[in-house]
């Protein structure tokens, strides 16, 4: 069953990525999302069999890897509760959004190259989720920066689109060189890349006390890692290497300041978007992080960095998230700021909240991007929302379908209660965990997050007003066309509005609750006697209020800005033009980047290119000889005149040297 799960993705590639052409389009897509719908199904009896029963831990080997002296690395699938926890989340959404793409792209002449595409990126991204050694796991990472460089860039023939993919790959290579050295520093502290032998020895690895306090205290202070000159012992080695771990999950996850390529990698198809940059890929920072949990649980620096970065994202993004008129990219700055939540949830050691935001966040954010593409289809490809405007009676389907993202995405609910959306359980959870959390940044995080709780809930409904209530602002010709979806895109929206309003409810005791021990047995790591995960429990009143509140303030703010009074925010904007801009162009990290990073390297660049290899090298190594040997032939056929005085002349000269030659020799 779990060959089936990992590898019917990548026999679609295979098959549609060889034999596309001869298929056909219509071919290409059923044998893809075909085999999608098989693996979502297979992952869901293993989500059941290994989550819901007393099955434990196992690996299924598939073949010899890598065997080199002290590091092995065998490709094998490790099953345990976190990963058939991803396999529903990866699958699920992916056999959704090759079926909804049918209908999306059904006018692309490309589309056997995209649902290859579409499975190839599946087929990686279930690599690294079933990974049980780095290696492997660094091989679906690289495999899913791949794929979304092929997918952001599918339509190759929009420079803006090409920009975007380049960028995100580039972005995310400053990540992965982080995560391949610590990927070698876990390989020195702990003799193995295998996760079964690093679990292990991480158990042991520090005296009790040093992995509580994070005292730089180690057996003799011995020196066991030489980083940028400095000598470490086993405490400093263990932060640097959980701090270049992670600078790996910023890229991926898009974390500030890794964060740049996630709202232009919006530039490629709407599908593309529901499944990388929603669901499954940028989370994939999320499941490293909480895989090794047992590592990361012995430097409380690392943990405390880890909550700053998160807390920070959070809050930045929604910032950001306020004043975007593009719906794709209100939407992807929601997702960089719900990461930042997942990655508060990690810093604090709460890994079963993190992954449970990551589950349902999947099924309400993926709602949200193909909703936005089903109303980009109605009205014309338009993404501005400022040109929409009175969609609600047009297309009621996809409307409702929006609300229902917007109403799990806010967190609505009844505090104190089971009442509420799938987001309401995941996200709560995690600003209460931030109230008892034990580092330095708790409380940090704890504000943060429930301001940042109000910015969502605001541009969340701001987009809902905009795109659905008021007044009609497209042109006439574009409101005659605007129509519903056609069912094979509808019906994905509904099945994800299912999860979005339900997978709270029904699998929060697993994640969080009473049942966590039995549901996740011993797959992420948990503090003795499980300290936050009771605490977290018996929050005061007004901390369980608080995200409530801050939803209920931001959604009434967005009715008095977007339906009641719409001049209001087009005069603040006009009042505080300064931070109206600042936000607009989102803190200025692109520029701010230019300007020490591209802008000096395309410099040095030309330099070395006009200087380095066109003067230096090729003046004065292949081309100047070249070119000297040029001259030299110019000069010397000049002598070939062709006239036969000329050369009489040199024969005379000739003989009158060898004659004086002659007699000079003879003389001595």
């Amino acid at each position: 069953m779990y060959h089936a799960i990992v590898f019917l993705p990548l026999l679609g590639f295979l098959i549609v990525g060889l034999l596309g052409t001869q298929l056909g389009a219509k071919a290409s897509e059923y044998i893809t999302s075909g085999f999608l719908v098989v693996s979502a199904v297979l992952s869901w009896v293993a989500f059941f069999q290994v989550g819901f029963s007393e099955v434990e831990a196992f690996t299924i080997p598939v073949l010899r890897f890598l065997d080199s002296g002290a590091l092995q690395a065998n490709w094998e699938l490790r099953i345990d509760t976190l990963t058939v926890v991803m396999l529903v989340v990866v699958n699920t959404v992916s056999a959704l959004v090759h079926i909804y793409s049918i209908g999306y792209m059904h006018h692309d002449p490309h589309r056997p190259r995209f649902f290859g595409y579409l499975s190839l990126f599946t087929f990686a991204m279930l690599m690294l989720v079933t990974s049980n050694n780095l290696v492997q796991m660094f091989f679906g990472w690289e495999g899913v920066g791949l794929a979304s460089y092929l997918l952001i860039g599918f339509w190759y023939k929009k420079p803006s689109a090409n920009a975007a993919a380049i960028k995100a790959f580039v972005v995310n290579r400053v990540g992965d060189f982080g995560f391949l050295l610590g990927m070698f520093g876990v390989f020195v502290l702990f003799g193995s890349v295998d996760f079964g032998t690093i679990f292990a020895n991480a158990a042991t690895y520090l005296p009790a006390e040093a992995a509580q306090e994070g005292a730089a205290v180690a057996a003799g202070g011995d020196t066991v890692l030489n980083f940028l000159g400095y000598a470490l012992d086993k405490s400093a080695a263990l932060t640097v290497v959980c701090l270049l771990l992670f600078m790996g999950a910023m890229g991926k996850s898009a974390q500030v300041p890794l964060h740049t390529w996630l709202p232009d990698a919006m530039e490629g198809p709407t599908p593309v978007s529901a499944l990388i940059h929603a669901a499954t890929m940028v989370t994939a920072g999320v499941f490293m992080l909480a895989r090794l949990s047992p590592i990361f649980e012995h430097s409380v620096t690392a943990l405390t960095v880890v909550t700053f970065i998160g807390a920070f994202t959070a809050i930045f993004a929604a910032t950001v998230g306020l004043v975007q008129n593009d719906i794709k990219r209100v939407i992807a700055y929601s997702t960089c700021s719900q990461l930042g939540y997942m990655f508060v949830a990690l810093g604090l050691g709460f890994y079963s909240a993190a992954i449970f935001h990551l589950f349902t966040h999947a099924f309400f954010k993926a709602l949200l991007f193909l909703g936005s593409g089903s109303v980009i289809h109605a009205v014309s490809d338009e993404q501005d929302m400022r040109k929409m405007g009175g969609l609600r009676k047009l297309i009621p389907v996809t409307y409702w379908m929006m609300i229902i993202g917007t109403l799990a995405l806010t967190g609505v609910g009844i505090p104190a209660t089971i009442i509420g959306t799938a987001g309401f359980f995941s996200k709560d959870a995690i600003i209460e965990g931030a109230f008892v959390g034990h580092n330095a940044m708790a409380t940090f995080a704890f504000t943060m997050l429930v301001v940042a709780a109000v910015f969502t809930s605001f541009y969340s409904w701001r987009l809902i007003f905009m795109t659905f209530h008021g007044q009609p602002r497209a042109t006439a010709d574009v409101m005659h066309h605007v129509h519903e979806s056609p069912p094979v895109m509808l019906v994905p929206l509904v099945l994800l509005a299912i999860g979005a309003l339900f997978a709270g409810v029904v699998f929060h005791h697993e994640f969080i609750g009473d049942a966590y021990a039995g549901f996740w047995k011993g797959a992420l790591f948990t503090l003795p006697g499980n300290e936050i995960l009771d605490e977290f429990h018996h929050v005061p009143l007004w901390v369980k209020l608080a995200p409530f509140v801050a939803m209920l303030v931001g959604f009434l703010v967005a009715v008095q800005f977007y339906l009641r009074s719409p001049e209001t925010p087009v005069r603040l904007a006009a009042q505080h033009r300064g931070l109206y801009q600042f936000l607009l162009n989102k803190w200025y990290f692109d520029e701010l980047f230019d300007f020490l990073l591209v802008k000096p390297a395309k410099r040095l660049g030309y330099f070395l290119w006009k200087k380095g290899d066109g003067w230096l090298i090729d003046g004065l190594g292949p081309d100047g000889i070249s070119a000297r040997v040029v001259d030299v032939t110019n000069r010397v056929v000049k002598l070939q005149t062709g006239y036969l005085y000329h050369y009489a002349f040199a024969m005379l000269i000739g003989v009158a040297a060898l004659v004086t030659w002659m007699m000079l020799g003879s003389s001595f």
